[in-house]
């Protein structure tokens, strides 16, 4: 990514460009790229290719002004830590299901991130309502974090597995992966009647520092926490359909900041596709 496209980028995450790459910087850059970046499928929907190199997972972000799911959001900020002098692993992960069975290899992209003065960070920025802030990658006690209470784990066959809130949300591989290795996990999200992103739309954005968030899945608008209200308690929730198309494009155009000329529709499953288990990536 060279210095225009960096910048580019920093201006949609509304921050200067940091001085050094140190640990602060990446934690700001982090939850800056939550507030700022929605995690969003509709590219499978609107049958848009999705290329996993860093400049078109840049340009997506900064110049077309889109979110996108795991492997384009956690794939483009790497590539702009990287841009910034972190040293950037490519991780691949498989999503835990709620019976703790695993997903697909490459069924989900996360980040191990190191900082100018040797710290390592596990970043992800594509995992929906999940860390605001990078966790320490080799601390196994608990970390509070304004997404919940954080654990990293050894797992079975070396590899290591992430906690929230008491639950296995995913594990993964030590060993680094280029991009171009997750090609197989985006085409089977994108394609695969068993996949929950072919299944359904969803675009969501955390608001208010974190502390509210605001879901558009097609036509149903849901908001929690803060979005509710100021003084809400974290689990008030108020949904709202959407009855014309004029209401859903403005609801894109004022919540995620993303203009659209028609309505994102669910693409249509094969006949007698059936459902597998919610994965998200």
């Amino acid at each position: 990514m060279d210095k225009i496209m960096t910048d580019a980028y920093l201006r949609r995450l509304g921050v200067d460009r940091p001085a050094r790459p140190d640990a602060a910087a990446l934690h700001a850059l982090h939850l800056a790229h939550l507030l700022a970046v929605p995690f969003e499928n509709l590219s499978v929907h609107f049958g848009e290719e999705i290329r996993l190199d860093g400049d078109s997972l840049a340009e997506k972000i900064a110049v077309r002004r889109r979110g996108g799911f795991c492997y384009e959001l956690n794939g483009a900020f790497g590539t702009l830590a990287d841009a910034l002098g972190y040293r950037v692993d490519f991780l691949q992960a498989r999503v835990l299901d709620r019976e703790g069975r695993p997903g697909i290899p490459y069924d989900h992209m996360t980040l191990r991130i190191e900082d100018a003065d040797g710290g390592r960070w596990l970043a992800d920025v594509g995992f929906g309502a999940y860390l605001h802030r990078p966790l320490a990658y080799d601390e196994r006690g608990e970390q509070r974090d304004g997404g919940g209470l954080f654990r990293i784990e050894a797992a079975d066959g070396g590899d290591l597995v992430v906690v929230q809130d008491g639950v296995a949300k995913y594990l993964w591989e030590e060993r680094p992966r280029a991009l171009a290795d997750f090609r197989a996990g985006s085409w089977w999200h994108r394609t695969s009647p068993d996949s929950h992103f072919r299944r359904s739309l969803v675009c969501s954005l955390p608001t208010h520092g974190g502390s509210g968030r605001i879901t558009l899945s097609g036509r149903t608008l849901k908001a929690t926490g803060a979005a509710v209200a100021e003084d809400a308690p974290a689990d008030a929730t108020h949904t709202r359909e959407l009855d014309s198309d004029a209401e859903v494009l403005e609801a894109y155009r004022t919540w995620f900041g993303m203009e659209f000329t028609t309505v994102p529709e669910a693409a249509p499953l094969p006949h007698g596709a059936g459902c597998c288990r919610e994965v998200r990536g």
